[in-house]
């Protein structure tokens, strides 16, 4: 392949298990120095498993790994690092109150490298320098965004001699800018002989970016291609096996009566600081108003505050004409209102429950036979909804903590779905998810738009923002930037209000 080198990693035969499941069976891989090599599969295909074992996470069961012609034994990730293996995961491993320097320091310190703390400043900005990092090694990690924070993982992985990179979902948490950014940083490694794996969903990045893709599906290689060689519709269905729809088509649906309006609402997060300033928009039966911006920017307060989880600190919030500020999640399903939230596990399921269980969690006054339960009819209502939702369960007693996390989603839309709610919050509703599940998803939301529903619809993909939304609201720091036509917003646009620059439109604005 034209500006690839040798072969520098080999994984042959590799073998994962863990107990129920085998995560990598008999895995064959290849990098080569000078590529950037895409790894893609659906939620659980083994893509990061395999990638932890290259790390040192976990040792292989069976299997035999070469890096540079030598065949090594990897029991921790300082074996990967001592063999110039580093990784980059999704959630960073730094130290807010530290400068950047200083968090680099912390790991030269460990390998036996440059301690002096102006020579490594001076180092780190020449690293950044070199591989248009654009950070300030002076600045503290709380002062950074989530972009620059990858951007300083990178440069730790790079100052302890990593010529082999492994990206884990790196895109998940960047504006357009920012993944722009990264590329030219990561064609820049390339250029100089480095080996860069590259985890995503995101297949329009992957094709964009890398040299080669391999596809996993339930453990095993499907086949590994050049990216010039293929495209979207392709990849997916060798992911899923079966053939995708990317760009769903939505009905045209008459807008009607308002069914949410915020006035002026503010809240706090967790720690007391500033989380929604000022937050005013309207939302309509039948449309799907979509919430965009990086993560951290109050979209998780806002779905709080909504939900009746959080109390605002000012402001008003209406629903159907009826001003509701102060209420109880328990007051909104007299108010007909459905709930995805975020965090499927923590606040979407309750794990130990039965599947059948966590169905009925709205609904089990109806399906009682005195002071109990009636397990016949739960186990018929659950039935149903397991059907027509296709989640994939051994049964529906099974406990919820068994399913995977596209199952757990699904059970979670069939609960809330089920009860034909007038208004949606549905918040990063597809976050994790593969193409096929993702797909199912998307659809189920644009039915209930059809139905009439009023959806708020929260995601950090903006893909999908763009394909769903009727109108587009983008929160930056708590505010809201603007609010634009989706079928008028350009990418650009939307990117530079998630970076905090405010759009005048002649929609609502915040």
């Amino acid at each position: 392949m034209m500006g690839t080198g040798g072969v520098v990693v080999e994984m042959k035969g590799i073998v994962k298990r863990f107990p129920g499941v085998v995560a990598n069976d008999h895995v064959d891989l290849d990098l080569r120095s000078g590529e950037i090599h895409a790894l893609l599969g659906e939620n659980g295909a083994g893509k990061t498993t395999l990638m932890n074992v290259l790390y040192g996470l976990y040792r292989a069961d069976e299997g035999i790994i070469t890096v540079n012609g030598r065949q090594v034994t990897l029991g921790s990730p300082k074996d990967a690092i001592d063999l110039g293996i580093g990784m980059i995961h999704q959630h960073f491993a730094l130290i807010p109150p530290m400068s950047v320097t200083e968090n680099i320091m912390l790991v030269s310190k460990s390998e036996g490298i440059l301690t002096n703390p102006k020579q490594v400043e001076e180092a780190v900005s020449e690293l950044c320098e070199r591989y248009s990092l654009r950070v300030d090694p002076k600045a503290r990690i709380w002062q950074l965004s989530v972009g620059e924070q990858q951007r300083v993982e990178i440069a730790k992985a790079l100052y302890v001699g990593a010529n082999i990179l492994i990206l884990d979902e790196p895109t998940a948490v960047l504006t357009p800018q920012e993944t722009d950014q990264l590329f030219n940083t990561l064609r820049q490694m390339k250029k100089e002989g480095k080996a860069l794996v590259f985890i995503s969903h995101k297949l329009d990045e992957v094709l964009a970016i890398s040299d080669r893709i391999t596809v996993l599906r339930k453990g095993k290689v499907v086949s590994t291609v050049d990216a010039s060689q293929t495209g979207k519709i392709e990849l997916a269905k060798m992911m899923v096996g079966r053939d995708v729809v990317f760009r769903l088509s939505k009905a045209t649906v008459q807008k009607g009566a308002e069914a949410l309006r915020l006035e002026g609402v503010s809240a706090l997060d967790d720690r007391g600081l500033q989380a929604l300033k000022n937050v005013s928009f309207s939302m309509f039966e039948g449309e799907v108003l979509g919430v965009a911006g990086v993560a951290g920017n109050g979209q998780r307060q806002l779905a709080q505050v909504l939900t009746g989880m959080r109390k605002p600190t000012a402001g008003r919030i209406f629903i159907k004409g009826r001003g509701i500020t102060s209420f109880t999640p328990a007051d909104l399903l007299e108010l007909n209102f459905g709930y995805i939230p975020e965090d499927r596990i923590d606040s979407g399921a309750i794990l130990d429950l039965s599947v059948n269980d966590n169905l009925i969690l709205k609904v089990y006054p109806s399906l009682t036979k005195g002071l109990f339960l009636d397990r016949s009819a739960v186990a018929k209502y659950a039935e149903g909804l397991i059907r027509e939702f296709d989640v994939v369960t051994p049964s529906g007693d099974s406990p919820a903590k068994t399913l995977s996390g596209g199952n757990i989603q699904r059970l979670i839309l069939a609960r809330e779905l089920s009860l034909e709610p007038r208004i949606i919050v549905a918040s990063q509703p597809t976050r994790g998810l593969d193409v096929g599940a993702t797909e199912d998803i998307r659809r189920k939301l644009l039915a209930e738009r059809e139905r009439g529903s009023a959806i708020l619809l929260i995601s950090e993909d903006l893909e999908e923002i763009m394909s769903l939304s009727d109108r587009i609201a983008v929160l930056y720091e708590g505010r809201i930037m603007g609010i634009v036509p989706a079928d008028r917003a350009k990418i650009e646009e939307i990117g530079l209000m998630m970076a905090g620059t405010s759009v005048k439109s002649d929609e609502e604005a915040g």
